[in-house]
């Protein structure tokens, strides 16, 4: 195929867009900040369900304390009728029975409340456990929303990048003629569609030529098109070639 210098050179500046375009299109799908997002999901997840066995443990301490709580009032309304019954009796006897009563009345508010204690101790720091977890889970909450926040960004600024490349290539393109464009599509479709040669390396595919392929190209004819023997891409040939 018979080429113009200029409109192979053309194919270099088609080279680097679409490699732009590549890569917005790839930053664009496939943001970094995704895999720190997920990690974050599934770290959330995993704090949510250690804050319901938590609420579920301070839920419990709640309960066993508002019964006793309960009982206490009970004990505490018992203790008030032994006492006015025991302050009208004249019965000995039944006096006496009152007052043991009474007696064990206290001893059993006692335990009560040294009950009532150690449950509060235990919804105290079953609190703080559950306070604790609940900033942990906002810190994961924070970080994620500025992860995805961050790649919502990363995300609109390489579509921006991959739109103006893509516009950027149509004007390249529509000035290549079309049998050189047909071409280079159909080697860039499956790999090296261009390199330019720099000191007998191709930089489609960073392989230096052997001198036997760089005495064929050297004798090619300036707008002959002439490939890489490494890669296959379209050899751009200019001053800096060596030839």
């Amino acid at each position: 195929m018979k080429s113009r210098p200029a409109d192979q050179l053309l194919l270099l500046e088609l080279a680097r867009l679409d490699a732009a375009i590549g890569h917005a299109d790839h930053a664009r799908r496939n943001p970094e900040q995704t895999a720190r997002v997920q990690e974050l999901l599934a770290q959330r997840q995993a704090q949510s369900a250690e804050l319901t066995t938590l609420l579920g443990a301070r839920d419990d301490a709640q309960a066993e304390l508002a019964r006793l709580e309960s009982d206490v009032a009970l004990v505490e309304a018992r203790t008030a009728r032994d006492t006015e019954r025991l302050a009208t009796s004249s019965n000995v006897k039944e006096a006496q029975g009152l007052e043991h009563e009474l007696a064990s009345l206290a001893k059993r508010k006692s335990d009560l409340e040294d009950a009532e204690l150690e449950i509060m101790e235990r919804l105290e720091t079953a609190d703080a456990a559950v306070a604790a977890q609940q900033a942990l889970i906002a810190v994961t909450n924070d970080e994620g929303a500025r992860a995805s926040a961050e790649g919502k960004e990363a995300v609109a600024a390489a579509t921006a990048r991959w739109e103006t490349a893509t516009r950027d290539r149509a004007a390249v393109a529509g000035r290549v003629p079309e049998d050189l464009l047909a071409m280079y599509e159909r080697l860039a479709a499956r790999g090296v569609g261009a390199g330019l040669l720099r000191r007998r390396t191709c930089e489609g595919c960073n392989m230096v030529l052997s001198g036997t392929d760089l005495n064929a190209v050297a004798q090619a004819a300036d707008d002959d098109v002439v490939t890489c023997p490494e890669c296959g891409g379209i050899l751009v040939r200019t001053d800096e070639s060596g030839l």
